[in-house]
């Protein structure tokens, strides 16, 4: 197994918290899996910028060093101009694109076509497809 650190971007809507921790939880269930969580959690104090620009610039910042981005593709992130602003800086706010991986949520039967279409890989939300998607990216 791979001592390497992943540090990832996890994109997600702060009015769909549930989904966030319960992909945390995924993620830590794998003791050979190290990362480090670049997201904006809904109690960081970016969550409170105020304006949309301050945010955009705080989610590059957040994003910079990241090798990952993860997206969940549930059907709200179609209409999240966050999630949209997410995918634009991945693919053009760097030298080099960041790489995007969309979660399929466990038993949707809707997901984001936006969210699938900007990703470099979908998997479904498995943690071992997760993981493996990010060590093949990342």
């Amino acid at each position: 197994m791979s001592g390497k650190t992943y540090n990832l971007f996890i994109s997600h809507s702060w009015a769909y918290t549930d989904a966030y921790d319960r992909l945390i939880d995924l993620l830590d269930s794998d003791r050979y899996f190290s990362y480090k969580n670049y997201s904006v959690p809904k109690d960081d104090p970016v969550h409170n910028a105020n304006s949309s620009s301050a945010l955009k610039d705080a989610i590059r910042t957040q994003m910079q060093t990241c090798n990952v981005v993860l997206i969940l593709a549930g059907v709200y992130a179609t209409y999240s101009k966050w999630i949209n602003n997410e995918i634009y800086l991945a693919q053009n706010g760097f030298i080099s694109q960041k790489k995007i991986i969309a979660i399929e949520p466990w038993g949707a039967e809707r997901t984001s076509q936006i969210v699938k279409e900007n990703a470099d890989k979908v998997v479904g939300w498995q943690a071992l497809s997760i993981i493996a998607a990010i060590r093949e990216l990342g």
